[in-house]
């Protein structure tokens, strides 16, 4: 089995390039830090990841995703090996995302409550929707929404 999750932010605004032909593909790509969970001295901490998605889920990076939006993804890795110009082989990883999802709330990004999966279906928010798929709160931090006074008279359900 090759699958990954992972949970991190983006170093730097996604690349989406457009194919030419008949059938046009939409290509993203992104890369991520991922905090390690424990950090000795003179360690790095955090470790990054390039990925890579396509068609709707790259336009849904390329329209809400930027540098230092907190995501979680889940896809499978991916060799990405290549001989340089000098002819020595170089060895890298790539992630080929299946599922991409904001980690943080709305205020908190700066972004959308959702994401997309591979097929181009939208999750709406918390990572394989469910119970944690709550709107984002855009209230004072606590938690809840504020609703204007007098808004009782303006709902068609009383």
């Amino acid at each position: 089995m090759n699958k990954v999750i992972l949970m991190g932010r983006l170093t730097r605004d996604p690349e989406v390039r457009y194919s030419q032909g008949a059938s046009q593909t939409v290509v993203g790509r992104f890369s991520i830090a991922v905090d390690r969970r424990f950090k000795r001295e003179g360690e790095p901490d955090a470790d990054f990841f390039n990925c890579t998605c396509f068609n709707k889920q790259a336009e849904f990076v390329e329209r809400y995703l930027h540098k230092g939006t907190k995501i979680v993804l889940s896809g499978r890795i991916q060799n990405d090996n290549y001989t340089n110009k000098d002819g020595q082989m170089v060895y890298s990883v790539r992630v080929m995302v299946d599922e991409i999802e904001f980690a943080e709330s709305k205020n908190a990004s700066g972004g959308n409550g959702g994401g997309y999966n591979n097929d181009g279906g939208y999750n709406g928010g918390g990572f394989g929707g469910g119970a944690n798929s709550a709107p984002a709160a855009s209230g004072v931090g606590d938690g809840f929404m504020n609703i204007p006074d007098g808004i009782d008279e303006e709902l068609p359900f009383n």
